[in-house]
């Protein structure tokens, strides 16, 4: 379905369970890890500043984690909604997180790149759920 994902989690565990479910849904071809905001948006800096792959390497989709040392997913969604990164706004996010504050939840709805906001951990119902959501 998807050429890139982005997986962005300072769980390595966490990381290869997505790796592991994305790839056996073939829900994407190439799968990417962050394992925090700033690892984020460090690749999309590279791909800003290597115009000939910005297109073709930029994730369609990314699955954001909220609580991670460094920089967390609400620091990296502000930072990736403002008009530096202007150039990803067909990137959709994903927020994946084991919180369930209602607080967290309304917050998201601010940002206009966040599409969902599921519950840890991945799994093969909700890539399919998500499939029909995106199609």
């Amino acid at each position: 379905m998807f050429d890139i994902i982005l997986c962005v989690d300072d769980d390595p565990i966490t990381l290869m369970l997505c790796k592991k479910v994305i790839s056996k849904l073939s829900f994407a071809q190439e799968i990417i890890t962050a394992q925090n905001g700033e690892e984020a948006l460090a690749y999309f800096n590279t791909l800003k500043y290597n115009k000939t792959d910005s297109l073709s390497k930029s994730p369609q989709l990314i699955f954001l984690d909220l609580n991670m040392p460094v920089m967390g997913g609400w620091e990296f969604l502000d930072l990736f909604n403002s008009d530096e990164f202007s150039e990803f706004k067909s990137t959709k996010v994903i927020i994946l997180s084991s919180t369930i504050d209602p607080q967290d939840l309304e917050k998201a709805k601010t940002y206009p790149v966040v599409i969902d906001f599921l519950s840890k951990p991945i799994s093969h119902s909700m890539l399919e759920y998500l499939t029909n959501k995106l199609s």
